[in-house]
């Protein structure tokens, strides 16, 4: 009995983890969502000005906001919360109770969407290079819409004719 409830509070302080690094995820996404809107339409949104207002709304009050403000107001060129040590640190600390309770509940047939959707967001962050050229490929096969690739500049597109005698 001692054994099941050991191993019960350690899957609920693994949910409480994956739930606290998807939050941060969550947050991370939609501030870099606002950030990218921000340069591409220039309107000069302060980050950390915005977390501040959100905190004195009536619908998100929470001393998360509190945080992220602090991360901003750290660094004004704050590329990414993850870029901020303390939010870096937390996520990663985090990362194998995260993992393990979306393979448990994989396993399980439950589904989960925004622990391994944030999870996923995650895992791109960190990566140089993204499988992305391999739907651009599946795109030109379908329907000639060209692709890029990693050993040539960024600049050619390519096309491939006759993608039948390739397979």
């Amino acid at each position: 009995m001692l054994k099941k409830r050991r191993k019960f509070k350690k899957l609920i302080n693994e949910i409480r983890d994956a739930l606290y690094a998807s939050k941060i995820m969550s947050y991370t996404q939609g501030m870099n969502l606002i950030k990218q809107a921000s340069e591409e339409f220039k309107w000069g949104l302060n980050l950390g000005e915005i977390s501040r207002i959100w905190k004195g709304g009536g619908i998100i009050r929470c001393v998360f906001l509190d945080r992220i403000t602090s991360a901003y107001q750290k660094n004004g060129k704050l590329t990414s919360l993850l870029m901020d040590k303390e939010f870096k640190d937390e996520v990663a600390k985090s990362q194998d109770a995260w993992r393990n309770v979306i393979c448990l509940a994989i396993k399980s047939g439950v589904p989960i969407p925004a622990f391994s959707a944030s999870l996923a967001y995650y895992d791109s962050f960190r990566r140089e290079k993204l499988p992305a050229n391999l739907i651009q490929a599946q795109r030109d096969f379908f329907g000639a819409h060209t692709f890029k690739r990693l050993d040539k500049s960024e600049k050619e597109s390519f096309h491939e004719e006759n993608w039948n005698s390739k397979l």
